[in-house]
C-alpha cells in the first residue's frame, strides 16, 4: 500500500501549472465549520468545479506549521496546540481556494506564501470593504503566483458598489464574488439579482454570483436560472449545498441518507474531528433533528458513535484498522520517531487499555474516580505527564500516585483520552472502581460536584451535548430571523 500520493513530499506539493479559471463554474462557497475537507471532497464528487475552504483568520494561520501527514496522505497546517486548522489533499489541489480573513497586507501575503503551493487560488473575505482592502489585494496579486479573488457584499447604493468593484478590478485580481445583499441583511432578505447583474456588466473580469440559496436555488437547474438572472460568469452556492451537497449533480438531488453516509466516510477517512462532523450532519438533517436518527446523532459523542448511528459501524472499524496499520508501518520504518515518555520508565505499571466513554457513567470519569480516591486517602492529587509522538501526533500519559507511576501502552488521539487511560491503569492495578456503568457508589452523589470542581476535565465532560443543542438553536434562529453563525451566507 502506498502511504503517500505522488504529489506529496516532505517539503512541498508539486506545483500545478494550470491557472484556475472562474468562468462557467459551479462553486462551493466558504462556510464556517462546514467547508472542511470532507465537505469539499463530497461537493467535488457531486459536480462542483471549485471548492472554497472556510474563512481562516490570518493571525491563526501564521501560527501554524505545515506538516505532511503520511498516514492520511494530506498536508496539514497545525496550530501550536496541535489542532489542525487547515487540511487538504492532492485530490482537490487544483480546485480548492483558500479564503482568509485579514486586515493587513503583509500578514495576508505571509499566509498566501504559506499555503500557495497546496491550493489553487487565494481569496480575501471583504464582506465589509475598507479602504485598506484594495491594498491587500494589490499586495497579494504582486506577491503570490496563485490567482487572487475576493468576496464582497453590495453597499447601500449601487453607485458606491460599482465604484468599489472597479477599484477592486484595477488591483489585477482574477475574479470577484458578489453576495447580493447588504452587510446588515440576513438570508430571509431578498437577494439583489439586479445589483449583481449591474456589476457583471460593468466589469471585464468574471463575476461570481452568491446568495441565491434562500429564494432561487433548490435544485440543480435553479443554479443556471440564478446565473442568467444575475448575468454572472459563475455561481457560488452556500446553504443549498450545505443542506445537500448533491445540489451540484446534473441528474438531481441524491437521497439525504446516501449523501450523509458518503460524507461520514470522508470524515472518518480523513480523521475529521467528530464535533465538526456532527455539526455538518446536523445542518443536513435540519427539520429531521427530532427523528430517531437525529436523536442518535445528537447523542453521539465520538466518530464511532456517529458511524453506528448511520449503520457504518463496520466501516469505522475497518478504516480504524487500516489507519493504525499505516501508522505502524511508518513507525517501523522510522523507529526513532516512536518516542516513549521522557522519564525513566523502570518500575512503571503498564496495561494496554483505552478509555471508551460509552462504558462509563455520563458525569463520572476514571480521572474523577482517581482524584476522589486520593482525597479520601489523604494523598497528593494525581500528576499527569503527557507526551506526543511526532510522527502521528498520538498521545501517551503517565500518572503518578503515591510515588508510583502508571501508564497505558496504547497511544491515543488526544491528551484527554491518554490521561483517562493512565487513570484506568492506576485504578485497575489497585482494584478500585473506575466509574464504569454499574460501578457507581452512593458516596459519589455527595462528592461528585466537589470532585468536578477540583478536576476541570470532569466539568468539560458535562458539555458534550452542546454541539447538538447549538444545532437546535441554530435552526430556531434561522426560522425566527435572528442572527446565527450562518447569517452571512
Amino acid at each position: 500500500m502506498s502511504l503517500r500520493y505522488p504529489g506529496f513530499s516532505r517539503g512541498r506539493m508539486i506545483e500545478h501549472s494550470l491557472s484556475l479559471c472562474y468562468r462557467n463554474k459551479l462553486i462551493l462557497a466558504p462556510m464556517v465549520r462546514v467547508g472542511t475537507l470532507p465537505m469539499r471532497l463530497l461537493a467535488l464528487d457531486y459536480g462542483a468545479d471549485i471548492v472554497y475552504c472556510e474563512e481562516l483568520i490570518d493571525l491563526k494561520m501564521l501560527q501554524c506549521k505545515r506538516v505532511v501527514n503520511e498516514v492520511l496522505s494530506t498536508v496539514d497546517f497545525v496550530a501550536p496546540d496541535d489542532r489542525v486548522v487547515f487540511r487538504t489533499c492532492e485530490r482537490e489541489q487544483s480546485r480548492v481556494v483558500f479564503q482568509m480573513g485579514t486586515s493587513d497586507a503583509e500578514r495576508a501575503l505571509a499566509v498566501a506564501r504559506l499555503v500557495e503551493n497546496d491550493v489553487a487560488g487565494i481569496d480575501v473575505n471583504m464582506g465589509c470593504p475598507k479602504e485598506y482592502s484594495t491594498k491587500i489585494l494589490s499586495t497579494l496579486v504582486k506577491g503570490t503566483h496563485r490567482p487572487v479573488t475576493c468576496k464582497i457584499r453590495i453597499l447601500p447604493s449601487l453607485e458606491d458598489t460599482l465604484s468599489l468593484v472597479k477599484r477592486i478590478e484595477r488591483t489585477g485580481i482574477a475574479a470577484v464574488t458578489v453576495h447580493g445583499r447588504k452587510r446588515e441583511e440576513r438570508p430571509q432578505h431578498p437577494v439583489s439579482c439586479e445589483a449583481i447583474r449591474a456589476i457583471a456588466e460593468a466589469l471585464s473580469i468574471p463575476v461570481i454570483a452568491n446568495g441565491g440559496s434562500h429564494d432561487h436555488i433548490q435544485k440543480y437547474l435553479d443554479i443556471e436560472d440564478f446565473r442568467q438572472a444575475t448575468a454572472a460568469s459563475s455561481v457560488m452556492v452556500a446553504r443549498a449545498a450545505m443542506w445537500n451537497p448533491s445540489i451540484f449533480l446534473k441528474e438531481g438531488l441524491r437521497p439525504l441518507e446516501e449523501v450523509m453516509q458518503k460524507y461520514i466516510r470522508y470524515a472518518i477517512q480523513y480523521e475529521n474531528h467528530y464535533t465538526n462532523t456532527k455539526y455538518c450532519l446536523c445542518q443536513m438533517l435540519r427539520e429531521q433533528l427530532e427523528s430517531p436518527q437525529g436523536r442518535l446523532l445528537h447523542a453521539a459523542q465520538s466518530s464511532q458513535e456517529i458511524c453506528e448511528a448511520f449503520g457504518l459501524g463496520a466501516f469505522y472499524e475497518e478504516m480504524t484498522r487500516e489507519l493504525n496499520a499505516r501508522r505502524a508501518e511508518l513507525l517501523a520504518r522510522t523507529p526513532e520517531a516512536a518516542v516513549e515518555p521522557a522519564e525513566d520508565t523502570s518500575g512503571v505499571i503498564k496495561m494496554a487499555v483505552k478509555f471508551d466513554r460509552r462504558a462509563y457513567s455520563p458525569q463520572i470519569t476514571p480521572k474523577m474516580c482517581l482524584l476522589e480516591w486520593c482525597r479520601k486517602e489523604k494523598l497528593a492529587q494525581p500528576v499527569y505527564d503527557t507526551v506526543q509522538r511526532p510522527l502521528d501526533r498520538l498521545f501517551c500519559s503517565v500518572v503518578t500516585v503515591a510515588e508510583q507511576k502508571y501508564q497505558s501502552t496504547l497511544w491515543d488521539k488526544s491528551k484527554k483520552l491518554a490521561e483517562q487511560a493512565a487513570a484506568i491503569v492506576c485504578l485497575r492495578s489497585r482494584g478500585l472502581p473506575e466509574g464504569r456503568l454499574g460501578e457507581e457508589s452512593p458516596s459519589w452523589h455527595k462528592r461528585k460536584r466537589e470532585a468536578i470542581d477540583q478536576d476541570p476535565e470532569g466539568s468539560r465532560n458535562q458539555e458534550h451535548t452542546v454541539p447538538g443543542e447549538l444545532c437546535k438553536k441554530l435552526f430556531v434562529a434561522l426560522g425566527s430571523g435572528e442572527e446565527s453563525p450562518l447569517g452571512g451566507w
